[in-house]
């Protein structure tokens, strides 16, 4: 495996640069005060599209040859990767096909086709969304792109790892959702060749913790996947994904976190800070509710991967959760 270099993630930062915008770290006192350390968020449901995702996605389109742009993309998501590559198709003026799963949030269906991807609902999770866009790439001759299993990808998401560092030289932990590890492969490269002594933590819903178990069993594994609301950590690694091999090396420990756990975190976002959060970003503090003692005295980044959440699943975990 080529391992992706520090300076690659700072040429992805220059190469995006015109199109996002570094996004705020925001001291919590509500968090801190909960876990008796100093928490920061990293808000990326801020970002353009309202998740991180568009930093690798159009890392990966800037590097597309002509050749490629003519024959088009196409991609599989859970929504936020979708929207990100069709936003970024359409900056850039060329075609964009979008796979999606049935069960995905109309918030993010309604994204893809506002910036005029072609949209295909298939399947029931995303593992099956996946292997139709891959088929449709042999059968219409258009370019793959991997939500997460691509060097590019992986580079452009690391520069949120090098805005932390700059923002908080003094961060001693960072925690980072999972689903197929593009985010935490990238923001643990960048965080380590800066500074080795940090702690990186990654966070996945008992629903699909694919990368967990794998990680646990050295291997890549498939797990029993269930219904979750952070349907964006959803869903199986490739085979020799380049992501679990970098988290093997890099990622200094995997939490595993309760789905009431996760809801009661979109409610605290919100409660105590006015951060709209959707279940995947805000599985970033759940870690700090769960296992508070783990962060006590330490300086903590936790990412809030992104804010698209069904206004109807937001407003039942406002109702549900202030009558407990």
């Amino acid at each position: 495996m080529r391992m992706i270099s520090l300076q690659e993630i700072r040429d992805a930062r220059k190469a995006i640069a015109p199109f996002v915008k570094p996004t705020p770290l925001m001291r919590s006192p509500f968090l801190s005060n909960l876990c008796n350390g100093d928490v920061h968020l990293k808000l990326e449901n801020v970002q353009v599209t309202n998740s991180f995702k568009i930093r690798g996605a159009l890392n990966r389109l800037l590097h597309l040859s002509l050749e490629e742009k003519s024959r088009g993309i196409v991609t599989a998501s859970a929504g936020n990767h979708g929207q990100a590559v069709a936003f970024a198709a359409c900056k850039l003026n060329f075609p964009a096909k979008i796979v999606v799963p049935r069960n995905t949030p109309k918030i993010k269906i309604d994204a893809i086709k506002k910036y005029g991807a072609e949209l295909v609902l298939f399947g029931d999770v995303y593992d099956d969304a996946e292997q139709k866009a891959k088929d449709l790439a042999r059968e219409e001759g258009r370019v793959y792109v991997s939500p997460y299993n691509d060097e590019l990808i992986i580079a452009g998401h690391g520069t949120i790892g090098l805005e932390i560092m700059e923002a908080i030289p003094s961060v001693d932990t960072v925690i980072v959702p999972v689903g197929g590890g593009g985010l935490i492969a990238g923001i643990s490269i960048a965080l380590k060749n800066t500074k080795p002594n940090v702690r990186v933590i990654g966070v996945q819903s008992e629903a699909s913790p694919v990368m967990y178990e794998s990680l646990r069993a050295g291997k890549i594994v498939n797990v029993r996947i269930t219904e979750s609301i952070a349907e964006g950590l959803s869903g199986g690694l490739e085979k020799d994904s380049v992501t679990f091999k970098i988290a093997l090396e890099y990622v200094d420990e995997m939490l595993l976190v309760k789905e009431e756990t996760i809801r009661r975190a979109v409610y605290l976002l919100w409660n105590c800070e006015k951060q709209v959060a959707e279940g995947s970003g805000a599985a970033a503090i759940a870690p700090l509710i769960e296992k508070k003692r783990l962060f006590e005295g330490k300086t903590v980044v936790s990412v809030i991967t992104g804010g698209n959440i069904e206004s109807e699943l937001f407003q039942s975990i406002l109702a549900s959760e202030i009558c407990r």
